[in-house]
């Protein structure tokens, strides 16, 4: 969807109308090579209405400071499906996708430097979020922590691993909170997972579609999302529809950026593309971040939103051995996951 279409649009339409833009990064795929003004970055799911505040700002910014006119457009989808897309050809200048793995995967193919995460502030992410739940109002089905969430009668709404950076980021959250359970072990860890995606009637492709699945649909009793996800959906969609919980453990979500170097030097829009990325780390972006329910890095605008934001004990990646190990152990062809899923089919 262009963005002077989305302009005339208010956040609430963006996120009900997410599923109709999740496959524009397929079309663009065609177009031939970006102008030296325009820029485009393919992103994960549930950064729509986040991009569409900071590209109009990024564009005001330079014509403001400079007198260029520049043009970001941004692509949606799930995460390793963006990736994958990049690596088909799709002109990306620039990438800020659901999880570094995802990144990794274009750094060893060669379109981005090996050395991205160092190249920008906090491993080249702007802004962190988190896992929480999204329940119906009153939680009818007393949901309070994992454990509740393989109750009888319980349905979860979740994205699919294979394709969605949300949705792995939803299964290591689960998992690293069944391994920092009272004799936790990696067979209970297991154990709690396969019991877990046997509460989740179908998987979606991405963060948006599980969340319009729950919103639009009606379908399941709770939302394993972003927590800008679910706090986007409770407060826009009205908070007598929904209710967030916070979960006991969840993971510092840690979604990062980077310039595509192979593209960008074709386009000839290095320069550019990388002041859009130092751009993201501007109080102002920071501050639209959190207008958009991301958690700012930058302490000071941190703090300024700190009240919107409930407090939630994490654990990070690197806790469980990193993106190269977690995605050989859990979801690589044969990995945990395909043999849990495997077994629930």
């Amino acid at each position: 969807m262009p963005s002077d279409v989305l302009s005339a649009l208010p956040r609430r339409a963006l996120l009900l109308g997410g599923l109709a833009c999740a496959g524009s990064a397929a079309f663009l795929r065609g177009t031939t090579a970006l102008a030296a003004t325009t820029l485009l970055n393919v992103s994960y799911d549930p950064t729509r209405e986040l991009y569409h505040g900071i590209n109009a700002a990024f564009s005001e910014n330079e014509k403001n400071s400079s007198g260029s006119s520049v043009t970001v457009r941004t692509s949606n989808g799930g995460s390793g499906a963006q990736a994958r897309a990049v690596l088909e050809g799709a002109p990306a200048d620039i990438v800020s996708l659901g999880l570094a793995r995802d990144i990794d995967m274009l750094a060893q193919k060669g379109l981005v430097a090996t050395d991205w995460q160092k190249r920008l502030p906090h491993n080249s992410t702007p802004f962190t979020s988190t896992i929480v739940f999204l329940v119906r109002k009153g939680n009818p089905k007393a949901i309070h922590d994992w454990a509740d969430l393989v109750k009888d009668n319980v349905k979860v709404v979740t994205p699919n691993p294979k394709t969605s950076g949300g949705a792995r980021w939803n299964y290591l959250a689960a998992w690293g909170w069944a391994l920092h359970q009272t004799g936790g072990t990696e067979a209970a860890a297991r154990a709690y997972i396969q019991a877990l995606f046997q509460h989740v009637p179908v998987l979606d492709a991405g963060a948006r579609g599980a969340t319009n699945s729950f919103v639009q649909r009606d379908l399941g009793d709770v939302l394993i999302a972003w927590e800008n996800e679910a706090l986007l959906a409770a407060h826009e969609l009205g908070p007598d529809r929904f209710d967030i919980v916070v979960p006991s453990l969840s993971v510092l979500a840690e979604p990062p950026v980077a310039l595509v170097d192979h593209n960008a030097r074709t386009h000839g829009t290095t320069a550019i593309a990388q002041h859009y990325l130092e751009f993201l780390y501007s109080s102002r972006a920071q501050d639209i971040a959190a207008t958009h329910y991301f958690r700012p890095t930058d302490s000071a605008v941190a703090r300024l939103h700190a009240g919107q934001f409930p407090k939630v004990k994490t654990f990070d990646i690197a806790s469980l051995g990193g993106w190269a190990a977690v995605q050989k152990k859990h979801f690589a062809a044969g990995g945990i996951f395909d043999q849990i899923y495997t077994q629930h089919g």
